[in-house]
């Protein structure tokens, strides 16, 4: 420290001849950051002021005082001014980067409210309905090479029997829909009705549009066709292919209408084989009115035609456990 007590620093504001000789860059917009040093010369200078103020002449008095209230060199404060901003190229790197990382979460965001907003349980149906498809599938697979098989037991108990075809044997068997069969008969059609909205005319069935209730075939409509088929002298029936045996059941399941395990949909069409000309009057309209004015109103109109020769192939049939021949 300087012998001569008049270049020592002081604490208050010193008059010209003690200023320093490194004056700070005031036009720098660096300064608001720079800590003062000095006291506030708008205070007032009445004897509130003055008696703020203290003689300091002992010189650790002023070492104590510098290190209490002015720790920062002033020249080290000063050197904060030589600080230069970032160039333009971090700048605008700077941005870029911080503008695509805003671009990421937004799309991560969007994709997980996407996600959120997604209903699991549709693939689950889709995943059931192909499954249910695919069995559909091995059951008709399955039901032709019963069919096969027993005609080939058939032919082969013909070649090994010496008396001939048991008549009252095959004559059950066909009645109970074992064996496939042939002969005249009739074909019965009748569909869903089309939508009455204006968009009509492309051919969407009534469950796939929306607005006012339509009615629709229903399963009771099927059993109530066949009672009636059966009871007019069916001696064979087939709904869509699908024969119907003692074991067949028409049936609902959901929205669908099945035929044992076979699904079927709209139109619907009966081969029945027996008297043509009979079965025909009996389930004409002339005959069952009440029923075809019913279908009428629903804007359902069978369609009866007369057939020559129909096939129909052998119904599934399931395992008796159960049941025992009784002597």
């Amino acid at each position: 420290m300087p012998s001569n007590p008049s270049q020592k620093p002081v604490s208050f504001p010193v008059s010209s001849d003690y200023t320093l000789m490194r004056r700070r860059a005031v036009f720098s917009r660096s300064i608001h950051g720079l800590d003062s040093h000095h006291a506030d010369s708008s205070q007032p200078q009445g004897d509130s002021a003055r008696a703020k103020r203290r003689k300091i002449d002992d010189d650790s008095l002023r070492l104590i005082d510098d290190l209490t209230n002015r720790p920062v060199d002033p020249l080290f404060s000063d050197a904060r001014l030589t600080q230069r901003p970032h160039s333009a190229f971090s700048t605008w790197s700077i941005r870029i980067v911080v503008f695509i990382i805003c671009i990421g979460v937004g799309f991560a965001g969007s994709l997980f409210v996407q996600q959120l907003h997604t209903d699991p349980r549709k693939e689950v149906r889709a995943s059931l309905a192909q499954e249910l498809v695919q069995q559909n599938k091995q059951v008709d697979s399955l039901t032709k090479e019963t069919t096969q098989l027993r005609g080939s037991v058939d032919r082969e108990s013909k070649k090994l029997s010496s008396v001939g075809t048991d008549s009252t044997f095959v004559h059950d068997e066909m009645s109970s829909g074992l064996l496939s069969v042939t002969g005249p008969g009739i074909v019965l059609t009748l569909a869903d009705p089309l939508s009455a909205t204006s968009d009509s005319g492309s051919g969407s069935l009534p469950r796939e549009t929306g607005g006012t209730h339509i009615r629709v075939i229903t399963d009771s409509d099927l059993q109530m066709l066949l009672s009636l088929l059966w009871q007019s002298g069916a001696e064979a029936i087939s709904i869509n292919g699908h024969r119907i045996g003692v074991q067949t059941s028409v049936r609902t399941a959901g929205q669908t209408i099945l035929v044992g395990v076979n699904q079927i949909q709209s139109p619907y069409s009966f081969e029945v084989i027996g008297d043509s000309s009979s079965l025909a009057q009996d389930v004409g309209s002339g005959t069952q009115k009440s029923l075809y004015e019913s279908f009428r109103s629903a804007g359902i109109f069978p369609q009866v035609r007369k057939a020559t020769s129909l096939t129909l192939e052998a119904a599934g049939s399931g395992d008796v456990t159960y049941a025992k021949r009784s002597d």
